[in-house]
Order: structure tokens, then C-alpha cells, then sequence
């Protein structure tokens, strides 16, 4: 027992009392054009979130106007979650940005 509160003494010792790593722009190249890709897939996904709005509105419609319940709730479902999809991408940099906060908060 005493040995291994030895080992743990100088375990404790021997390893860093604080790490302060902070994320940076010029560890790697290319983080510009990260950035750039990043946006552009942001772009896409928010266009495709419109597309798939608009079709599932025209689902909903042709849904609804033919007295078929299920293909207007496949509608409804595709409204709501294209406007989900939207809202996340939109969100994605805020979200990332809160949580990595919160991390920064944990001590």
C-alpha cells in the first residue's frame, strides 16, 4: 500500500500542473481553405434545405388535395424537417461555438 501511494505521489509530481492549449490559425496550412470549403458545404446544405421545402410542400398539396392522408403526412413530416435541417446548419457555427465555451468553463 505504501508503495503505491509512492508511485502516485511521484506520478502527480511528474505530470504538468496546468495544460493551457488554445485552437489556432496557423498550426497547419490550408485552414483558409477549410474555412472555404466549410462555408461552401454551409451553402449547400441551406439550399437543399429550400429544395426540400418546396417539395415537400408540393407533396403536402398534391397530399391533401387527392384525399390521401398518408402522402400528407410524408409532407408535413418533410416541411418540418427541412426546416430543422435549415435551422442546424444555420446554427451550426453558434452551436459549436456555445459548446466549446462551456467546455472552456469546465475546470
Amino acid at each position: 500500500m505504501l508503495a503505491v501511494l509512492d508511485t502516485l505521489t511521484t506520478l502527480a509530481a511528474v505530470l504538468p500542473a496546468n495544460v493551457d492549449i488554445t485552437p489556432n490559425d496557423s498550426g497547419l496550412p490550408g485552414i483558409a481553405a477549410l474555412r472555404t470549403v466549410v462555408g461552401a458545404v454551409m451553402t449547400i446544405g441551406l439550399i437543399l434545405s429550400v429544395l426540400a421545402l418546396i417539395i415537400s410542400a408540393v407533396i403536402w398539396g398534391f397530399g391533401s388535395n387527392s384525399s390521401n392522408p398518408h402522402l400528407a403526412s410524408r409532407g408535413k413530416v418533410g416541411v418540418l424537417i427541412s426546416c430543422g435541417a435549415a435551422i442546424i446548419t444555420g446554427a451550426s457555427v453558434t452551436l459549436i461555438n456555445f459548446f466549446w465555451n462551456v467546455g472552456q468553463a469546465v475546470s
